[in-house]
């Protein structure tokens, strides 16, 4: 029997604001999330493979409502275990590591997975955060393999686009949901409608450029346009204009300009305004006409704001960064590479936010306060309430925990023109 095991390492930090709440293994990427992906390559290599644990945080793992069920056993000790990065993207590096037999997995400085005999991961088993330390001291023979990391939240959005292709090349396209006559379907042979799905007359599936995956309960309507490859999750609506090489999560709501996003599920952008080249949390409600810029005025490369120095992307368009709950008010502006932290109200409707709001900042166009937390908890309760999906307990340890945690790093910033 093949097991396998996920793990998040130390270098989480450096994806914020997207990982602030969410375990890396959570994050939204292709046509599903890191922790579905490699189950799926774990499969590709040891068929009928089973998850037996994933390794991340305690608290983001239990505000995690999607995380994939383990399963603890029965595990015999000479069992073989799989041990994952999941910021590591699986690939044909993992074929030739695997049938190196025991060993730890090296690449980019960074540990990429393991593998080993259940017997030898069984005492690191529910060290969360810690387990990347127990798998280094392990003393496993070392192979260097060829793997690549999401290591900046620019690479999810960057690499979205070619592993929504991937993901979706062998999909099997689908008709069970109800398609009008007066809708636009290019390459229907490459368009699948989950059950339940409805586009509506004059939508515009164009799977020209790749793939299209519309989830199960999703609602596309009329002067709709959507431009492979993309996929909608689970109960989305899209509410008339473009959507185009973008990952929706489930639960979303969009309406104007979207281009190369990803939705982590949960958020709103249900009035026009652009959002290019970015990533958005759950939970996020972008009001009418906000706006982001994804390439600066020289065509140069974007450096982003990461953990208190700015990250050069190498990339020329680069949109914003925006981590769960983030709200922004009517016409707001989000500036090329911008990081935005969790719970932060932007409502400086006209002028640009600045680059770096810090995880509950409070911005108002001129100065940047320090969000309440009583009446952000207050907005969160009334904002999932709405989706059927209350404000657990979970939810409010993970939130509360976070505004302690970034106290010192909004001390910085309040006070600070914008």
């Amino acid at each position: 029997m093949t097991w396998l095991v996920l793990f998040e390492d130390q270098r989480w930090r450096s994806l914020r604001p997207l990982t602030e709440l969410a375990p890396v293994p959570a994050l939204v990427f292709g046509d599903s999330t890191l922790a579905s992906r490699w189950r799926r390559a774990a499969n590709d290599v040891a068929k009928g493979s089973r998850l037996l644990a994933i390794e991340a945080r305690t608290q983001a793992m239990g505000s995690w409502r999607e995380a994939p069920p383990s399963d603890p056993g029965p595990a015999e000790s000479d069992d073989t275990v799989l041990v994952a990065n999941a910021a590591a993207l699986p690939g044909a590096w993992l074929t030739a590591a695997w049938q190196a037999g025991p060993s730890l997995w090296a690449a980019e400085g960074r540990i990429a997975g393991a593998r080993l005999r259940f017997e030898a991961v069984a005492k690191g088993l529910g060290r969360g955060g810690d387990f990347e330390g127990f798998l280094a001291a392990l003393g496993l023979r070392t192979v260097t393999a060829e793997a690549r990391f999401l290591s900046w939240p620019w690479e999810l959005m960057d690499r979205n686009p070619d592993a929504l292709s991937e993901d979706l090349a062998g999909m099997a396209p689908r008709a069970q949901g109800e398609l009008h006559r007066l809708a636009a379907v290019y390459e229907p042979e490459r368009v699948s409608l989950g059950a339940g799905s409805r586009v509506d007359a004059y939508a515009v599936l164009d799977a020209r450029g790749g793939p299209i995956q519309i989830g199960p309960d999703v609602t596309v309507l009329s002067h709709t346009v959507v431009q492979g490859p993309c996929v909608v999750g689970a109960s989305s609506r899209l509410l008339g204009g473009f959507v185009g090489r973008s990952t929706i999560g489930p639960g979303c709501r969009v309406a104007g300009e979207v281009d190369s996003t990803v939705w982590q599920g949960w958020a709103n952008k249900a009035h026009h305004g652009f959002v290019g080249h970015s990533v958005i949390g759950e939970w996020v409600n972008l009001g009418a006409l906000t706006t982001t810029s994804d390439l600066k005025n020289n065509y140069g490369t974007v450096r982003v704001p990461v953990e208190g120095r700015e990250v050069e992307s190498g990339l020329a368009k680069v949109g914003s960064f925006l981590g769960p709950h983030v709200k922004t008010g009517i016409g707001t502006l989000l500036p090329t590479g911008g990081s935005v932290g969790t719970g932060s109200n932007l409502f400086g409707g006209g002028r640009y936010a600045p680059r770096h709001v810090p995880a509950f900042g409070w911005w108002d166009g001129e100065v940047m306060r320090e969000h309440r937390l009583d009446r952000f908890l207050k907005t969160a309760q009334t904002a999932m309430a709405r989706r059927g999906r209350p404000l657990a307990p979970a939810d409010e340890a993970a939130l509360r925990s976070w505004f302690e945690s970034t106290r010192e790093e909004r001390c910085e910033w309040v006070g600070a023109a914008g």
